[in-house]
């Protein structure tokens, strides 16, 4: 983001005070979703873009959650990196009430953030990692430390993504147009994107050349989301009803199928949006790619194949009403998983910040895993 940018946004603190501020640093863009300033964690508020650009303040790890669990912030990367900060918001307030107990009381705050969302990994990666980054603290005040930390993730996620990026623009042999699904863009990371950071470079590459978003009921992240960020990066978009790819690709109008994910399984089982397990079907019908954009931190070989993804579930309300109202009749049972999983079959290539993993499987997975991190390879 330029320093010289300004821009008035609302700010919309727990306490139920909003206020209007115009400055450099809280400008609504995709690729500032997720700001740490003056102390305070700034989330741009996912749930009103485009038609409103605003911030919700967090000042704890309560509110952090609260955040995550809301929607606020939305798409595996992004959770992970808001609950990192959260850990700082925790300590801090845990270290005030007490500095001699504070590693033990933060515990709480730890859990009260891995509850928040139950199926993106990157949440209990990140929580992890924050969990050890402070077992190993020995300084008497731990937040300038476990900040920093934290700066490091949001950091490394940005780079894995621009990896990404150039990784899965460079296995588009010709120009043509892509479908992809919900938002895997920046606003869903650290910054840049997984699926978008591929269509970001793809199309400077001139390998992208317009992508049609599936609108992503229930949430409408499709429409409202990705749609503004491509719009916002000068990309040629077109929305679509979810249900419009199958005609579309049988017109042979777009070459791949690009989309993110959630969680990866050890055997290359993709849990990501609902949704998504219909388009690879429809994909492998038609001859059209599916690549899958995430970064490792998805990859969970903890969890054997997708079977063993636990699915969030929503409230029912989120698919019989729409913006506000209802649409569904009163009584009627509504059935809102949150995510589906694409079997590896139907998977043509993984795209990692670390490589490729062409044709998934779990001999493939685990080697890209296990290999030397500092040479992105291609594991075919």
């Amino acid at each position: 983001m330029s320093g010289q940018t300004t821009e008035s946004v609302s700010i919309y603190f727990a306490t139920g005070a909003t206020t209007m501020e115009t400055h450099a640093v809280l400008v609504a863009h995709p690729d500032n979703a997720i700001v740490w300033h003056h102390d305070r964690l700034y989330l741009l508020d996912q749930r009103i873009l485009p038609a409103e650009a605003g911030f919700i303040v967090c000042e704890t790890a309560t509110e952090t959650a609260k955040a995550i669990r809301d929607m606020v912030v939305r798409g595996a990367p992004a959770i992970g990196v808001t609950a990192a900060y959260g850990v700082v918001l925790a300590a801090r307030k845990r270290f005030a009430a007490d500095p001699t107990a504070w590693q033990q009381a933060i515990g709480a705050d730890l859990e009260l953030l891995a509850q928040a969302r139950p199926t993106a990994v990157n949440l209990f990666w990140a929580l992890e990692r924050m969990r050890t980054f402070l077992g190993d603290l020995d300084q008497l005040d731990p937040v300038p430390a476990l900040l920093a930390e934290a700066r490091r993730i949001h950091a490394e996620d940005v780079s894995a993504n621009r990896a990404i990026g150039e990784l899965g623009a460079a296995l588009i042999a010709e120009p043509t147009a892509v479908i992809t699904h919900c938002n895997a863009g920046a606003l869903a990371t650290g910054g840049y994107g997984t699926a978008l950071g591929v269509v970001r470079s793809g199309h400077a590459a001139g390998r992208i050349l317009r992508v049609y978003a599936d609108e992503t009921r229930p949430w409408l992240q499709g429409s409202r989301l990705t749609a503004w960020e491509l719009q916002q990066s000068g990309i040629p978009v077109t929305v679509q009803a979810d249900n419009v790819a199958a005609s579309l690709m049988a017109r042979g109008e777009v070459g791949w199928v690009i989309v993110g994910a959630d969680r990866i399984a050890a055997n290359g089982d993709v849990c990501n949006k609902i949704g998504t397990y219909a388009l690879a079907v429809l994909a492998r019908h038609h001859g059209v790619g599916f690549m899958v954009a995430a970064p490792t931190s998805t990859i969970d070989l903890n969890v054997a194949t997708g079977d063993e993804i636990p699915i969030e579930e929503r409230d029912a309300d989120e698919v019989l009403t729409c913006g506000g109202r209802r649409i569904g009749p009163e009584g009627v049972e509504a059935h809102n998983p949150v995510f589906d999983v694409t079997p590896a079959e139907l998977v043509d290539c993984i795209v990692t910040e670390r490589g490729v993993i062409e044709r998934p499987s779990p001999d493939r997975v685990g080697a890209l895993m296990a290999a030397d991190t500092t040479t992105p390879a291609s594991d075919s």
